[in-house]
């Protein structure tokens, strides 16, 4: 089952948000810091939400290769 991880690392003075995408490790990370963990992770949700074209490619049968 694919793994979509949201996650806040320190940066500067508060947290970075990042969401990172199973398969191809595609990491997305906010421009922006904020003052609490909690806030980064809220915005690493809603800029998960804004990218429901990612999430559909999760349920998309791989496809078969030729041998």
């Amino acid at each position: 089952m694919p793994t979509v991880t949201l996650s806040a690392t320190p940066k500067g003075n508060g947290f970075q948000a990042t969401v990172t995408f199973p398969g191809d490790g595609v990491s997305i990370s906010s421009a922006e810091t904020y003052p609490t963990i909690a806030e980064a992770l809220t915005a690493a949700a809603l800029k998960l939400l804004d990218m429901p074209e990612r999430l559909e490619a999760m349920d998309r049968p791989e496809p078969l290769t030729t041998r």
